[in-house]
């Protein structure tokens, strides 16, 4: 199983990114996936999450509004858009996978993920 994360970056406040998480080695479409952040200095955080299916999403409450969280399962691929991005924001931004296939609903804990990206960082910064 690989999880790739790209787009990352420095960005002002305000400004928007567009993160993806490309994966391999597993069958894609099965798995809730999710994305959660880390802040120096800080313990990780969850972000943002999608069921298997893409029909449920859940996100953390100081990203709702800002933060779209969606999938692509004919590309293998997981995507954060962050738009009105604020310094709090800054972090290292993993994607998890689920460790369970056809979970009937998001995944918010950090115990029931399996892999891990190597993240990509967000910086958020006049």
């Amino acid at each position: 199983v690989q999880l790739v994360e790209s787009g990352g970056g420095l960005v002002q406040p305000g400004g928007s990114l567009r993160l993806s998480c490309a994966a391999s080695g597993f069958t894609f479409s099965r798995y809730a996936l999710s994305w959660v952040r880390q802040a120096p200095g800080k313990e990780r955080e969850f972000v943002a999450a999608i069921r298997w299916s893409g029909g449920s999403t859940y996100y953390a409450d100081s990203v709702k509004g800002r933060f779209t969280i969606s999938r692509d399962n004919a590309k293998n691929t997981l995507y954060l858009q962050m738009n009105s991005l604020k310094a709090e924001d800054t972090a290292l931004y993993f994607c998890a996978k689920d460790s369970s296939p056809f979970r009937n609903r998001v995944v918010i804990s950090t115990s029931e993920y399996d892999y891990w990206g190597q993240g990509t960082q967000v910086t958020v910064s006049s």
